[in-house]
This record gives C-alpha cells, sequence and structure tokens, in this order.
C-alpha cells in the first residue's frame, strides 16, 4: 500500500569537501553511507532500497561496488547520474520508493572525485586549493531563433547572468562579485566546506577571469565528497524512538524537472524555466509559499546563477533579484538566508554529492545542529540544484513537530 504518512529524512551526513587523495570513490561513499546510517540509528540490514549518484565514475555502477564494501543485502540498487542533479535525484528515487510502500527505508548516496578535474591546473591562490570549475558544456545566449554561444558552463552562466542584467537592469561586475563575497564569508563558519577564507570584493573582482562577469573566485570549486541520506516512511517512523522522531526533517516537497517544450530552446537547456517550474510544484507540494522559507541552499555554480535563483525560485518579485541581493536579505542574519554553507563557489561542487549536500545543510538548521552558522529557529527550508542537460530538483524540508 502507499505510504499515506509521508517521507521524512531520519539520518543524514556528509564529508568533508575538498582532496582526498587516499580515498576512492568506493571509499568515499561508504564513508558517507555509514555515517548516514550511524546518525538514523539503524543498520544497513534495515534498507529496502539503495541509490547511488556518480556521474564520472563509469565502468560499474557504484551501488553495486558500494554494497561490497558496507553490506550486500540483495536489495535493490539504482545507480543514478543526471548531470548536476544527480544526487537530488538518487535521493527523489529512495523517496519514491518508501512513497509507494515498497519499503520502509532507503539509503541515497552521491559521491564524486574530482580535485584536479576542470579546464584550470595547477596552484591556485586559494590555501589547499583544488582547480576552480569551468565544468561541462552547454551554452546560451538569447537569441531570435534559439540560443547559442559557448559549450562550457562558465560561459553558459555568464551569459545567463548579463541577460538578465540586459532584461532587468541594475547589474554589474561588482554586484556579482558581492555575491561571491557573501558565500566566501559564510564558509568560514563551515568546518566542512572546501573553502573556508573570506574574500574582499576587490579580491574577489581582480582574480583570473573565467568568462565574464565571473572570475575564479565566483566558481563553483572541483573537491572530491561525497554526502548520504536515509529516508524512512511516516508510518515507520512512529515506531522509532522520540529521539529519532525528534531529530526526523519531513521532506515536504520532492520535485525533478526537465526543460518543457520550447520552440527556440531545442539544442541548449534554459535553467530558468525548469527551475521556476519546479518551484511552482515544490510550493504546491508543501502547501507554503516562498515567503514561509527560512532558509535556502541554491544552485551557485557561478555568482550570476545565484541571482538569477532568487527570481527563479521567486525568493523575490520577477525582475527584482537585484533589488532582493541588495536588500541584504541572503546574507545569514538576512530575512531569506541563501548559502548559509558557503555555497557551491566555497563549500565546493562534487557534482553527484552536492544535491544532498545541500539538504544536509538545510537539514543541521532545522534540526538546530548547525552549530555557528544556525538560523535560529528555523523551521522550512529548500534545497535547489540544477544540472545542465537538462534537471532540476527542488525539496522542501520542514522540521519535526515533536
Amino acid at each position: 500500500m502507499p505510504n499515506a504518512d509521508g517521507v521524512w529524512i531520519l539520518g543524514i551526513t556528509m564529508t568533508r569537501f575538498g582532496k582526498h587523495p587516499d580515498k576512492d570513490v568506493v571509499d568515499l561513499a561508504a564513508d558517507a553511507a555509514l555515517g548516514a546510517l550511524g546518525d538514523a540509528g539503524v543498520k544497513m540490514k534495515d534498507m529496502g532500497v539503495l541509490a547511488a549518484g556518480n556521474l564520472l565514475g563509469g565502468g560499474l555502477g557504484v551501488g553495486q561496488q558500494l554494497q561490497k564494501q558496507i553490506g550486500q543485502t540483495g536489495i535493490p540498487v539504482y545507480n543514478v547520474a543526471n548531470a548536476c542533479a544527480t544526487g537530488a535525484t538518487a535521493l527523489r528515487t529512495a523517496v519514491m520508493a518508501v512513497k509507494a510502500g515498497e519499503c520502509d527505508f532507503g539509503l541515497a548516496v552521491g559521491v564524486e572525485k574530482l580535485a584536479g578535474a576542470g579546464l584550470l591546473a595547477g596552484k591556485d591562490r586559494k590555501a589547499d586549493a583544488d582547480t576552480w570549475t569551468p565544468q561541462g558544456r552547454y551554452g546560451a545566449v538569447a537569441s531570435v531563433d534559439g540560443r547559442i554561444g559557448t559549450e562550457t558552463m562558465p560561459g553558459v552562466f555568464a551569459q545567463i547572468g548579463m541577460e538578465y542584467g540586459h532584461r532587468y537592469g541594475g547589474t554589474s561586475f561588482e554586484l556579482f562579485a558581492r555575491i561571491a563575497e557573501k558565500n566566501h564569508a559564510h564558509s568560514t563558519l563551515n568546518p566542512l566546506a572546501a573553502y573556508q577564507k573570506r574574500f574582499t570584493v576587490d579580491e574577489i573582482m581582480n582574480d583570473v577571469m573565467i568568462a565574464y562577469p565571473n572570475t575564479r573566485s565566483m566558481c563553483s570549486a572541483n573537491c572530491d565528497g561525497a554526502a548520504a541520506a536515509v529516508v524512512v516512511s511516516g508510518s515507520k517512523l512512529k515506531t522509532l524512538s522520540l529521539e529519532q522522531q525528534r531529530r526526523a526533517v519531513k521532506i515536504s516537497a520532492s520535485v525533478l524537472t526537465t526543460d518543457p517544450w520550447e520552440e527556440a530552446c531545442q539544442v541548449l537547456p534554459n535553467v530558468n524555466t525548469l527551475t521556476r517550474n519546479a518551484a511552482v510544484q515544490a510550493y504546491e507540494q508543501a502547501g507554503i509559499g516562498p515567503e514561509d522559507l527560512d532558509l535556502v541552499e541554491l544552485h551557485d555554480c557561478f555568482a550570476t546563477a545565484e541571482l538569477v535563483h532568487y527570481d527563479n525560485l521567486m525568493l523575490c518579485k520577477e525582475g527584482g533579484a537585484v533589488d532582493f541581493f541588495e536588500s541584504g536579505a541572503t546574507w545569514r542574519d538576512g530575512t531569506t538566508p541563501v548559502n548559509v554553507s558557503g555555497g557551491l563557489e566555497s563549500k565546493g561542487h562534487p557534482i553527484a554529492a552536492t544535491g544532498i549536500a545541500n539538504i544536509w545543510e538545510v537539514c543541521h538548521h532545522l534540526r538546530g545542529e548547525a552549530g555557528d552558522r544556525q538560523i535560529d529557529n528555523a523551521k522550512v527550508g529548500l534545497a535547489h540544484v540544477i544540472g545542465l542537460g537538462s534537471a532540476c530538483g527542488v525539496h522542501v524540508l520542514e522540521r519535526a513537530a515533536v
């Protein structure tokens, strides 16, 4: 029978993002998976499904390899690859299995080894740096008949930010640098972030230019990392201890979208429309509006991306992203804190792990376990990822009422 009591995150963890030269993909996945099981207070034998996300590993699915390391129990394994939305898709896979009544517990894992990858090699100006990502392919700039342009992600999102400014006004090189300044400042409170150093606006603007207006410090960071979550049905949760119930986080919405039909955009993706569509569905599922959010972890693969996603997630009125940022709302002490983890620009972006890591951050605030960066009395949060190809995952999470 389908589960009518909803699905909850019972346990969740992420590894430190950064360089892990002594561990391979399976080792990192195992660290995260065992950490999530321990956080949940359950065992691998309790799991009824495993969804394992990995984008660049290739070969035999990481899920089966992970089982050999943490426990082979004969359960179904889904190996997931969905661009930067891979981790969110793995979680949604486990959620759907529990929601359908196939099992009471599910485990979702996202893992990637990326340190040293990318188009920029060599020494970085940051302490213990990896390299900054100009990841992937695809590019987009508005034209009459479609979208054309670069096939590297820095170029894609540079064009998206410039297009937003052309349409609505108010953007500038300095504005985008100040978005990065915020995220780097937030990262100083996150001990698991790849980079934990504050930068001035001048330092960010004078860094190596990658694709105007994004300098290196405005780009997401290639690194190694993994994150994992244990989900549980609402009916099963009621049978667990009061402490497990207290720490559980409700998944009020789990949405995955792709590009809709648009005659002008059949070759390259439109990151705005599929994100807005996902947000609309998520708010409807959760029965809330953007004004109810206490914090947001969104996919700031570049500073320009963060700005447009303020609008796409309806955190502001249409065309009002610049004013929204200028109001101070997105800082940790603002009305709608965004990327208090440091975001992808500082926390790092091991592609398949990011979707679950964003949820990890929100869960810790809802549990009251975020330490020095805690958002006081956080009750509702949203996690967002987008992968060009194209896929967008949005999850709305709520604090347990126990």
